[in-house]
């Protein structure tokens, strides 16, 4: 008896899987698919970049937080002390541009793979894509507005208090 059913259930399945192999076996439309896919494939390439440049940032604060935390708080400097001040609201930020460039990397590729999918699919899903389009550019946005703001801070420095 179960075996009559999985056999049912695999008839059942083999017109649809056969629609599906059907559906992706057009190379013109295959075609179609990548070339729509390349932009977003070249943006992802430009946001693994920039996630590059951000992550070296990154791992000097880190070194240099742990050269200053390895001091005893007693044998620091005020200028270390304020440093250290200093690196930690940098280090935020680019804990933030880190977290929103790679929220953006990852709604890239849905919106690659969706892509895909709405090639294959009679539902219409064009809504979608756009508005994930658009998401992504909003975390992107977002990703390079903290790593400015960083940027900015590391440019002023960790100045001495004002007297």
């Amino acid at each position: 008896m179960v075996l009559d059913l999985l056999a049912a259930a695999a008839d059942a399945r083999l017109p649809f899987a056969l629609e599906i192999f059907e559906r992706t076996a057009s190379t013109p439309r295959v075609q179609q698919v990548v070339q729509l896919s390349l932009a977003p494939a070249f943006l992802l390439s430009g946001i693994g970049a920039i996630m590059n440049v951000i992550m070296s940032r990154m791992i000097w604060i880190a070194r240099r937080v742990e050269n200053i935390e390895e001091k005893l708080e007693e044998h620091r400097t005020p200028r270390q002390t304020r440093e250290l001040g200093w690196l930690m609201r940098r280090r935020r930020l680019m804990q933030g541009a880190i977290m929103f460039s790679t929220a953006s990397a990852v709604m890239i590729s849905a919106v690659i793979g969706m892509l895909f999918i709405s090639a294959y699919i009679t539902a219409q899903i064009g809504t979608l894509i756009a508005f994930m389009w658009v998401l992504t550019m909003a975390l992107l946005v977002t990703g390079l507005g903290f790593f400015l703001l960083e940027t900015r801070l590391a440019a002023i420095g960790a100045q001495a208090p004002k007297q």
